[in-house]
C-alpha cells in the first residue's frame, strides 16, 4: 500500500505534475480524497492522553502551494479557503522533510493507519492476446456499469471450467490444465538420447540446488547418499568456530604444563635438597637440573677443600706437592672447573677466590650504604614573576621601553629611546613600587621564550603582551591543535597596547585580552592606564598564582 506522504515528497522533489479533480488528488497512476490523513503527527497532539491527530492531505498540498508566503498570510489564505493551516511549530519540519533536506523527521508516525488507495487502470489486455484500447480515467464521465466492463467468455471456455470443477469435487486426479500435442517441434527436432541427457542434467542441478525431506525407515539410494555426503561436506566446509573472550581464553592448542610443571618440580627438589637421581626431570628441565648439580658438586669440593687442615709433610700424600711440574708453572686448579666462568677470571687465575664455601662466614664489613652522607642543599626555586612582551620592533611596548612603562608609569616611545643611544638589553629586571610603602617587588620581562627551559619558569609567566598576529605564539605550550592561543589566555593574563585612534586588531578583539589604550599626545593620562594594568595583575595573581612573590 502506497504511502501518501512519502509520495507526495517524491512527486514534489521530481517536480511531477500533482492533479486535483473532482475533491481528489491525484498521483500518478494512486489519488485519494482531500481529506484523507497522513502520517504526519500535529503540533502537541497524542500528549497527556490526548488522541493523536494527523494532517490532512490537503493542508500538507496548501502548504506547499503558498510556501512562498508567511506564516501569518498562509493562516490568513487557509482560513479563507476553509483548509487547516499547518502550525508554526511544525511548518520548518515539514518542509524540510517534503523538499528532500531531511530524510525522514521524527514526527512521523509509521504505526498510523494508512487509508486505502485507488487505482487507475491503465490497460486491459484480452485472452486473445491482442491490447484492447487504452482506458483513462476521469471520474466525471465514469457512470456505466462495473459489470459491462468485464470480459465475456466463451462457451467452450466455459464448459471446459465447469467439467474441471466437477472432477476435482468428485476426487479424480487433477488433470494438466494445458494440453500440448504429443510431441512439441522442438521434441521432434532433438533426438532422444540428448532429451535424457538435458532431463537428467536438469534433475541432478535441481537435487543440488534443493535438500528434500527423507522419511524416516527410507533406505537411501546410491545417488542420494551421494548427494546426502556433498551436502555434509559442504555445510562443514562453511562452518566457523563460535569464538568468544571465554573460548579465547581457554586455549586448547598450546599446553604449558610441561613448563610449569618442570620449574615445580626442580623448586620442590632443591628445597628438599634432593638430587637428580631421587627425581627424574622431565625433558623441558634437563639442561637445568644438570647445571644445578654440577654447581652443587663444584661448591661441595671447594668447601672441603677450604674445611681441611693443613698438614705437615706426609709421604703417603705427594700429590701435593707435584701440582707444579704438572701445570709447567702455570697457576691452574686441576680439581676445579671453569663453568659460567668468564676468559678473564680464567686467565688471571681467581676461580677460587670467586667460589664462595658453604660452612664459612667471615665477618661483615662496614658497607658504603651504611654510612650516612651529607644530603646537598636543595636548589631554591625562584619565585619571581615573568611578563613576556612582542619581540617586534613595530609593538608600542619592547625592552626598550617597559622600564619607563611598568616601573614608571609613562610612556615613552621606542624610536625616542634608539635616538638616546639606548641599548638594548637581552631582558629587564622591573622593581613594582607598592602604595603602602613597602619594599619594591622585581618582575622579570624578557621577549624570547627560548629562555623558559623548565616547567617551574613556565609555571611563573603571569602576564603576556599581545601584539595581534597569531604567529606571536609559536613554540608556546597549550597551543591548540590549529595554532590558535585561546588556551592559553585562560591560563595566563594577557594584555594588548594600543593607541585610541588606532584600529582594533581582528584577533585581539575575539581573544581574552586586557587593552590598555594610550593617548598619543596626552602624556598625563599614561599613569591611570598603567595602574590598572597593575590592579588587573594582582586580581590574576591572586586568583591563580598565589605562590609567587607580588
Amino acid at each position: 500500500m502506497a504511502d501518501v506522504l512519502s509520495l507526495l515528497r517524491e512527486y514534489h522533489i521530481n517536480n511531477k505534475e500533482i492533479n486535483e479533480v473532482n475533491e481528489r488528488i491525484r498521483l500518478g497512476d494512486f489519488f485519494w480524497p482531500k481529506d484523507v490523513k497522513t502520517n504526519y503527527v500535529i503540533y502537541n497532539s497524542g500528549k497527556d492522553g490526548n488522541k493523536k491527530d494527523y494532517y490532512t492531505l490537503e493542508s500538507i498540498l496548501f502548504l506547499l502551494k503558498k510556501v512562498s508566503l508567511t506564516h501569518p498570510l498562509y493562516v490568513r489564505n487557509a482560513a479563507l479557503e476553509n483548509i487547516p493551516a499547518v502550525c508554526r511549530p511544525d511548518r520548518k519540519d515539514l518542509l524540510s522533510y517534503l523538499t528532500g533536506r531531511i530524510a525522514t523527521s521524527q514526527n512521523i508516525d509509521k504505526s498510523a493507519p494508512l487509508d486505502i488507495t485507488l487505482q487507475i487502470p491503465s490497460k486491459v489486455v484480452k485472452r486473445g492476446g491482442a491490447p484492447a484500447a487504452h482506458v483513462t480515467f476521469d471520474e466525471s464521465k465514469n457512470t456505466t456499469d462495473p459489470t459491462s466492463k468485464k470480459p465475456r467468455l466463451d462457451d467452450a471456455l466455459k464448459q471446459t471450467r465447469t467439467s474441471r470443477l466437477d472432477a476435482l469435487l468428485d476426487g479424480k486426479p487433477n488433470e494438466p490444465s494445458v494440453i500440448t500435442d504429443s510431441k512439441s517441434s522442438l521434441m521432434q527436432a532433438l533426438p532422444d538420447d540428448k532429451i535424457a541427457a538435458m532431463r537428467a542434467k536438469f534433475i541432478a542441478r535441481r537435487r543440488k540446488s534443493t535438500i528434500q525431506p527423507v522419511e524416516e525407515g527410507r533406505e537411501y539410494e546410491d545417488g542420494d547418499e551421494n548427494h546426502v555426503e556433498d551436502i555434509k561436506t559442504e555445510i562443514l566446509s562453511r562452518e566457523r568456530n563460535w569464538r568468544t573472550r571465554s573460548t579465547v581464553l581457554q586455549s586448547g592448542v598450546k599446553s604449558f604444563s610441561k613448563n610449569v610443571f618442570a620449574i615445580l618440580s626442580s623448586i620442590k627438589a632443591k628445597e628438599e635438597g634432593r638430587g637428580n637421581n631421587d627425581n627424574q626431570p622431565s625433558s623441558g628441565s634437563f639442561a637445568t637440573s644438570v647445571n644445578s648439580s654440577v654447581n652443587k658438586a663444584n661448591m661441595l669440593a671447594m668447601a672441603k677443600k677450604a674445611q681441611a687442615p693443613v698438614a705437615g709433610y706426609s709421604r703417603y700424600d705427594q700429590e701435593r706437592f707435584r701440582g707444579k711440574e704438572e701445570t709447567l708453572g702455570f697457576k691452574i686448579d686441576t680439581t676445579g672447573t671453569y663453568h659460567d666462568m668468564s676468559l678473564k677470571s680464567v686467565m688471571e687465575g681467581v676461580a677460587t677466590k670467586k667460589m664462595p664455601s658453604i660452612k664459612s662466614h667471615p665477618a661483615m664489613k662496614p658497607t658504603k650504604a651504611i654510612i650516612a652522607k651529607p644530603q646537598k642543599p636543595m636548589k631554591r626555586i625562584s619565585r619571581t614573576p615573568i611578563i613576556i612582551i612582542p619581540a617586534a620592533t613595530t609593538s608600542l611596548v619592547t625592552l626598550y621601553n617597559v622600564k619607563d612603562m611598568l616601573q614608571d608609569l609613562k610612556f615613552i616611545p621606542t624610536s625616542v629611546k634608539k635616538e638616546n643611544g639606548m641599548r638594548r638589553d637581552s631582558e629587564v629586571l622591573i622593581q613594582r613600587r607598592k602604595d603602602n610603602g613597602a619594599a619594591s617587588v622585581p618582575y622579570r620581562v624578557i621577549d624570547n621564550i627560548t629562555k623558559l627551559q623548565t616547567h617551574e619558569e613556565w609555571d611563573r609567566v603571569v602576564g603576556v603582551f599581545v601584539q595581534g598576529p597569531a604567529w606571536q605564539f609559536k613554540g608556546w605550550p597549550w597551543l591548540m591543535q590549529d595554532g590558535s592561543p585561546v588556551d592559553i589566555f585562560a591560563k595566563i593574563q594577557a594584555f594588548h597596547v594600543k593607541f585610541v585612534e588606532q584600529k582594533m586588531d581582528a584577533n585581539v578583539s575575539r581573544w581574552n585580552v586586557h587593552v590598555m589604550q594610550l593617548s598619543e599626545n596626552k602624556r598625563h593620562m599614561d599613569r591611570a592606564v598603567f595602574y590598572k594594568f597593575w590592579e588587573v595583575l594582582d586580581k590574576y595573581m591572586t586568583k591563580n598564582k598565589a605562590h609567587l612573590r607580588f
